[in-house]
């Protein structure tokens, strides 16, 4: 059986749950692997066999989207081209993780294809948003079209939603409480960081920067370049993580019953999102760093609680049935 995995590379969620899933696919069959985007520090271990520009958005440094950095390293034209010349008639299942080179290749090419991602757990009307529509609410629905969906996210909103693939490489890992917090804020830059986490001086705190190149310290402050084995022993060993709307980082410290507090990204719709379904789970949620920011950070620290939660280890499962499902359905063959 000959398999694409199409992975989107912007950020570090998707990179990550991915070196869980490969090994797993490769236990039935070939499995080819493409990723586009440009904003991801981990890697695979396995080569890719298509590496593409993509449509990626770059982080700002005052808790959004850096808009014109992004516009900037906009390429239409490849993309259409990367598009157009992808050669997926060959395989046997194409698999997507919210990735949108592979995912219109397979609409324009009229060839089925799976998602396997957090972001399609919100084709479901139960996954929790806020109420009030929003424009992005298009990018669930066209940045990565596919035609079958098999989704992740806090809680099981719907049938086709599952509980958080943690990684193999956190659930083995020694747990411990050695005082630290543990920082990943990239939309934020490291000196806006350092003014607020010094202000609690009796808290040392380890923030792992998109920007530093070598780690330094200020006061109570390390700072670290985001590297995947040091941030999970600071994350395994740490009191609790501080971080943005993402998913795959609350939920690793979750999983790994760390406090967590979220500060979702101004005007990245998905990152609200998840920030309002952890809220509803108990984790605290600040929409800015702003003046009020230090009281926040202060209750969290002294008075914020862990919140318990149930993420059993099922990828291995939800893999074996994916295969077994679409085959039955005809969409690779047996």
């Amino acid at each position: 059986m000959n398999i694409l995995f199409a992975i989107q590379g912007t950020g570090n969620g998707h990179i990550s749950r991915a070196r869980e899933i490969v090994p797993l696919l490769q236990q039935y069959g070939n499995v080819d692997l493409l990723v586009s985007g440009t904003e991801a520090e981990v890697s695979l271990s396995q080569p890719l066999k298509y590496r593409f520009h993509g449509f990626s958005f770059i982080f700002g440094k005052n808790g959004g989207v850096d808009k014109w950095a992004t516009y900037k390293t906009m390429n239409i034209r490849k993309l259409i081209n990367d598009i157009r010349s992808l050669p997926l008639k060959h395989y046997d299942i194409i698999i997507n993780d919210f990735e949108p080179v592979s995912a219109w290749a397979c609409k324009l090419q009229k060839l089925p294809s799976v998602s396997l991602s957090h972001q399609c757990s919100f084709v479901s009307p139960n996954t929790p948003r806020p109420e009030k529509w929003n424009y992005a609410e298009w990018l669930f629905k066209y940045y990565s079209p596919t035609t079958h969906h098999i989704g992740f996210h806090f809680e099981r909103y719907d049938d086709f939603i599952h509980t958080p693939v943690i990684r193999s490489e956190i659930r083995r890992m020694e747990v411990s409480n050695k005082g630290h917090y543990a920082v990943y804020l990239p939309a934020y830059q490291d000196k806006t960081l350092v003014k607020y986490l010094s202000k609690l001086s009796g808290v040392e705190w380890q923030v792992f920067s998109k920007r530093q190149k070598r780690p330094i310290r200020e006061g109570n402050v390390q700072i670290f370049p985001v590297n995947n084995e040091s941030f999970n022993t600071s994350l395994a060993s740490c009191e609790g993580l501080l971080t943005g709307g993402g998913f795959e980082g609350p939920a690793e410290a979750l999983f790994l019953q760390k406090k967590v507090m979220m500060i979702p990204m101004k005007g990245q719709f998905e990152q609200q999102c998840n920030a309002l379904a952890a809220s509803k789970m108990g984790v605290p949620v600040v929409n800015a760093i702003d003046d009020r920011f230090d009281r926040h950070l202060f209750d969290w620290v002294h008075k914020g609680e862990v919140v318990k939660v149930d993420f059993p280890d099922e990828t291995a499962q939800i893999v074996d049935d994916m295969i077994k499902k679409y085959a039955k359905a005809g969409l690779i063959s047996a």
